[in-house]
């Protein structure tokens, strides 16, 4: 069986990545608090791809970083990643994330939150040891888009209002931030020219919004055994994602109204998803998102031009296709 591109990069890296885990489990230490290393085990143990702290270490390793500050901003990156995904569960009110109970269910709103926090605080702590200001810049700049991100889609999501260029800041919020401050702060530790972090930022940038735009398709049309998620999930949590987005700037008043009831309402009945499937099929919308995630990928590939040839940045152009190669 061939490996997958994000299996091939944590075979590569899996020397690193195990620093990193270790770096994780002692900084999620807490001699007053037991709880924290509780709710944080579950999480960092849930066995997820580990895919942002990861890009740091590929785009540290293709710039021909020697030192090892890397693994210190890898670990950085996973505890605002997981300190983001407490708080986002808690206002999500979700049950389960990747396939497990999540922490606000095994335990309380209240561990998620403060666990998150302290989590966030730990990330801070990691960053300064790098002695880098420009590090702390972008990583405290993404921590601020992420919140902001998180925001923007409280009110956006119920709203039919929101169009493709506000769709856009949220998932550069919520997604493409950490993605592309991840790339970066790689190429900035190893001190490689401004084009080359340029580019790392494109390329990180570009893949989020890849990534999250695919989710969000999967959510209408996957297989609910291998996203973990029910098909229809966002609709029936009343999210605008970009095919319902795409189906309503498209609508009739009649269709409208159907969509003005079941989203910003929120009055759901039998039989309103498999409308809004055919809506969607009617406009052609999940064909339409496809393609945006494809030429969203494209231009990841593309921002890898500008960097030195290495069997990394094969795996990473390679990762570009896999995002979307799941889109059917």
């Amino acid at each position: 069986m061939t490996q997958k591109p994000h299996e091939m990069l944590a075979a590569t890296l899996s020397d690193e990545m195990d620093a990193v885990n270790g770096l994780i489990r002692t900084r999620m230490a807490s001699e007053h608090a037991p709880r924290i290393p509780e709710v944080t085990a579950h999480l960092v143990e849930a066995g997820g791809k580990r895919l942002r702290p990861m890009l740091t270490l590929a785009a540290a390793r293709l710039c021909g970083y020697q030192g090892d500050n890397h693994v210190k901003l890898a670990a950085t990156v996973e505890f605002i990643h997981t300190a983001t995904l407490l708080h986002d569960d808690v206002v999500d009110e979700s049950g389960q994330r990747r396939g497990r109970p999540t922490a606000n269910l095994l335990w309380d709103n209240k561990s998620s939150v403060l666990v998150g926090d302290y989590l966030f605080a730990r990330s801070f702590q990691l960053m300064v040891e790098t002695g880098s200001l420009r590090v702390l810049d972008i990583l405290a700049n993404a921590s601020a888009t992420i919140a902001e991100g998180e925001v923007l889609q409280m009110t956006a999501a119920t709203d039919l209002k929101t169009d493709e260029a506000i769709y856009l800041q949220v998932v550069r919020g919520k997604t493409a931030a950490l993605f592309s401050a991840a790339t970066e702060v790689g190429g900035v530790i190893a001190g490689v020219d401004e084009a080359q972090i340029k580019a790392l930022f494109d390329y990180g940038d570009a893949l989020g919004i890849a990534f999250q735009i695919a989710d969000d398709l999967l959510d209408y049309q996957g297989d609910s055994k291998a996203t973990g998620k029910n098909v229809g999930d966002d609709f029936r949590e009343r999210k605008l994602t970009l095919p319902v987005i795409k189906a309503v700037a498209q609508a009739s008043e009649d269709e409208r109204a159907f969509w003005t009831r079941t989203i910003e309402k929120g009055r759901q009945e039998d039989g309103d998803l498999e409308h809004a499937l055919s809506l969607m099929a009617k406009y052609g919308t999940l064909e339409a998102t496809r393609r945006d995630a494809v030429a969203w990928a494209d231009k990841a590939k593309q921002a890898l031009t500008t960097l030195p040839e290495h069997p990394i940045r094969q795996m990473l152009h390679d990762l570009a296709d896999y995002v979307v190669a799941r889109l059917h």
